[in-house]
């Protein structure tokens, strides 16, 4: 399914809706280049699965990983734009994380041969500077 998103609003609105469907045990994968709404998207996520809208939710470029308290489990939220290789994956408790939470992934070109093939498929590209096309 491919969707238009003309603003950050809309990339929200998308998030906020897929949210309505994820529990423990799902893993999100959102792949796509820099500056193409990954974050926007998963921010939103996981606002909406947190059910606080004001949910302050870093980046987590530079920790790698950041943890979120939800009522359908923990959230996981990684970014592995800077790991060097699949194997560092299991430094940040990725074996925890498949196993009691929602798992949401930026860059997981990073995991190669590590990523779970039942994970729900996000991608991101820019179609003009203000648009992006989400294929779930």
């Amino acid at each position: 399914m491919q969707t238009l998103s003309r603003s950050e609003n809309d990339t929200e609105k998308i998030a906020q809706e897929l949210a309505k469907t994820l529990s423990a045990g799902n893993i999100v994968l959102l792949s796509g280049t820099l500056v193409t709404g990954k974050t926007v998207f998963a921010r939103a996520l996981i606002r909406a699965l947190a059910g606080d809208p004001a949910l302050e939710v870093p980046s987590p470029t530079f920790t790698l990983l950041q943890t979120y308290d939800a009522p359908r489990g923990t959230i996981w939220h990684f970014d592995l734009y800077r790991i060097e290789n699949e194997e560092e994956i299991y430094e940040l408790g990725w074996e925890d994380a498949l196993a009691e939470g929602i798992v949401i992934v930026e860059w997981p070109e990073r995991l190669e041969s590590l990523a779970p093939r039942n994970a729900i498929r996000i991608t991101f590209q820019s179609s003009t500077e203000n648009e992006r096309i989400i294929t779930l």
